[in-house]
């Protein structure tokens, strides 16, 4: 596609390593999961955001996470143990386990190597650590088509060298389904030519029944995956994530203009399989 499949296909001119050491397909859902080398919900949401408990934070976000909460962050490959450039965008999603991250399905094709996701990153910076990610879930869908409708991949991380899981040190967005449009969401993501998170507020509206567009410039190459963050709070900075730019066009066409499948049947099916694989 257009302005958007760049935002992925960037990672196939960097260097990749650590490669993937094992493939299985995993259940009915048809999730895919991948397992590097080096790897040593309960509820069920119902078209509004999970009751469930927010679990806080350990570290408390700072002016080092610019633009949004610390559970959204850029993914990276590692090479020789260091950081190679981000290419797109994840966010921590609440999860039983507390291990789950969700992006875009197209920002993880063709991808080789030692995925990070580095939460809060700006300036060189990683205030929260670096995770490694374990497992990738992808529908049947996605795998046998590319189903924009269907361009959602969770991703489960490793937890820190003390144990901890993810959502304990950065917090997690609640995950919703069948979320009522039009409705005003905040949407924070990494531009790849930039060190430093872009983060803008809009009203996401229906592009088509299964397709959710929100209009915002500056959304360039590493955007994709950014969460549409719906009923953010004013006080913690979290939110619900109803889409995840992605979907039509792979998340659209131009810089000004985003599209995210929205959440559904299907995706609330993938996300019970990643929390079940876990």
């Amino acid at each position: 596609m257009g302005w958007v499949a760049r935002r992925a296909r960037g990672m196939s001119q960097r260097t990749r390593v650590l490669a993937v050491s094992a493939v299985a397909v995993v259940g009915a859902c048809g999730a895919l999961l991948l397992i590097p080398a080096n790897v040593g919900a309960t509820a069920l949401i119902r078209g509004s955001a999970s009751q469930a408990s927010r679990p806080q934070p350990l570290a408390t976000p700072t002016s080092e996470a610019p633009g949004g909460a610390a559970a959204v962050g850029a993914l990276f490959t590692m090479s020789s143990g260091q950081l190679d450039s981000h290419f797109c965008t994840a966010s921590v999603v609440h999860s039983t386990h507390g291990d789950l991250a969700v992006t875009a399905a197209h920002c993880l094709d063709g991808i080789e190597g030692q995925v990070v996701f580095v939460p809060g990153y700006a300036n060189g910076k990683d205030p929260y650590g670096i995770w490694r990610v374990t497992a990738v879930y992808t529908s049947q869908a996605w795998q046998s088509s590319q189903d924009p409708d269907d361009d959602v991949a969770f991703l489960r991380l490793a937890n820190s060298s003390s144990g901890a899981p993810i959502e304990h040190v950065t917090g997690a967005e609640q995950f919703a389904t069948g979320w009522s449009v039009p409705a005003p969401v905040r949407v924070t993501g990494y531009p790849s030519d930039t060190d430093q998170p872009i983060s803008c507020t809009d009203t996401a509206t229906a592009y088509s029944p299964t397709q959710l567009e929100f209009d915002c410039d500056g959304y360039t190459d590493g955007t994709s995956g950014s969460a549409l963050l719906a009923d953010v709070s004013a006080s913690s900075g979290y939110g619900t994530i109803i889409g995840v730019i992605g979907g039509y066009e792979q998340g659209g066409d131009t810089a000004d203009v985003s599209y995210a499948a929205a959440f559904g049947t299907a995706i609330a099916a993938l996300y019970q399989r990643a929390e079940a694989g876990g």
